[in-house]
């Protein structure tokens, strides 16, 4: 609830924090919901209205640089066929539990994944292979499932897409390459925020005034990051994922402490 209704700079000064965060995203194919999530919180008409808008920003934002990364070939479909489905049927069971579990406490256990895995991926080197032999990584098919379904899970208690920790599993646990966690992940992610959104339907609408505002600064936003990710090695594409899950990690860890 606003003491005063929000100032037309307000919605301009937003939809150039949702710009900026989509380049950023889509570079590293992440949504960083959480990152925004605060700022739309601030101007929705509700909480609820807020959370629900700031899934459909993600979702928009996500389906944006995900069609660029389907142009340019970064997404493994087979892999995002195994994750998908369980992220999105958890997501939900998460939303009947998100009145019963405590989200400041899960907000906090996140915040604390987000930054070991900034730092573990610090240290990441890419793996040795073959001049161009074309060979693909062997994937652990089962911690896709597995991942998928506990972040999805997560993602539906706390209202957050949780692509943050997609990707370290993706490049970790899973052993995907980097040049195609980025499109994978944002594919899981839109059907994620999809899905997400309209289980906010029933109990309060999204504020779809803030949800378009934020789409709409966000959708040039993810386009450009998604070109760019093209642009930087193997090693560069980890370095800038590290930092941008730093930065996810405080602004988590602030919102479990607020």
């Amino acid at each position: 609830m606003h003491i005063l209704p929000p100032a037309p700079v307000d919605y301009v000064l937003f939809m150039l924090w949702c710009f900026t965060v989509a380049v950023a995203g889509g570079l590293v194919g992440l949504v960083l919901g959480n990152i925004r999530l605060p700022f739309t919180l601030v101007i929705a008409s509700s909480a609820a209205a807020g959370t629900g808008a700031n899934l459909l920003i993600s979702a928009a934002a996500a389906g944006t640089a995900g069609i660029a990364h389907i142009r340019a070939g970064r997404i493994n479909w087979r892999l995002f066929a195994w994750m998908a489905p369980p992220s999105i049927v958890a997501a939900i069971a998460g939303g009947y539990l998100s009145g019963v579990l405590p989200r400041n406490a899960l907000l906090g256990v996140i915040a604390a994944v987000l930054l070991y895995s900034s730092f573990d991926l610090a240290r990441w080197t890419p793996p040795a292979r073959g001049p161009d032999d074309g060979t693909e990584p062997d994937l652990d098919i089962a911690a896709a499932v597995g991942a998928g379904a506990l972040i999805g899970l997560l993602g539906g208690i706390v209202g957050l897409i949780l692509g943050s920790l997609r990707v370290p599993a993706l490049l970790k646990i899973v052993g995907e390459r980097p040049s195609r966690v980025a499109g994978t992940n944002l594919a899981v992610g839109f059907w994620v925020g999809v899905f997400g959104a309209i289980g906010h339907l029933p109990s309060e609408p999204p504020d779809w005034k803030v949800a378009g505002l934020g789409a709409a600064a966000s959708i040039p936003g993810a386009l450009i990051g998604a070109r760019l990710t093209g642009r930087l090695s193997e090693l560069q594409l980890v370095r800038a994922i590290a930092a941008v899950l730093l930065v996810a990690g405080i602004a988590t860890g602030v919102e479990a402490v607020a």
